[in-house]
């Protein structure tokens, strides 16, 4: 009779687990692979140029800013026409939407009517804390209810608000760059 080895049990285990374990690891790695999110780039300065066409105020867009800033969004509605939820935009609206090279939403947005409204739903009913000077001008800080977005509100003939979950001194570094755009 053949004498059995002393570990081929141990050797029978370890193969029986080497079988389970990679079907395991592969399933695991199918159902957790998460692939990183597609950014949808967009060019603005033709939105831009458009808007500053048929606005009655200038057209705020970034000028020079660093190297991996990639724009997300760019909308022009004139007032009356549908904006985002379909309902008639209550005033002159420009919007740009931007990534930061850290991948952080920055956004600016402009309007000529029903700023107190705009400022509240741009800013997330954002409550004042203090003032930011860009260049000439004084902006008021807001942070919303949560702390999580801060924003620049800049009021005249029109609400220009920079917002983001940033804080305040990078926010004032992008309204640095804000230039009007040329028709």
């Amino acid at each position: 009779m053949a004498r059995q080895q002393r570990n081929s049990t141990a050797t029978q285990m370890v193969v029986a687990m080497g079988v389970l374990m990679v079907p395991i690891a592969i399933i695991v790695a199918f159902f957790t692979y998460n692939p990183p999110p597609t950014i949808q780039q967009v060019d603005y300065l033709p939105v831009a140029r458009v808007a500053a066409q048929e606005s009655p105020y200038p057209v705020l867009v970034p000028d020079n800013l660093p190297e991996g800033w990639v724009a997300t969004r760019a909308r022009w509605t004139l007032e009356g026409r549908p904006g985002l939820n379909g309902d008639p935009a209550a005033g002159n609206t420009w919007q740009l939407g931007m990534l930061s090279p850290e991948q952080t939403y920055v956004a600016v947005d402009q309007r000529d009517s029903s700023q107190e409204l705009f400022v509240q739903q741009v800013t997330r009913d954002g409550e004042p804390a203090g003032e930011s000077t860009v260049g000439a001008a004084v902006w008021q800080r807001h942070v919303s209810e949560d702390g999580r977005t801060r924003s620049l509100v800049h009021r005249g003939e029109v609400a220009t608000i920079v917002s983001g979950d940033l804080p305040f001194e990078a926010l004032e570094a992008f309204a640095s760059t804000l230039v009007p755009v040329a028709a």
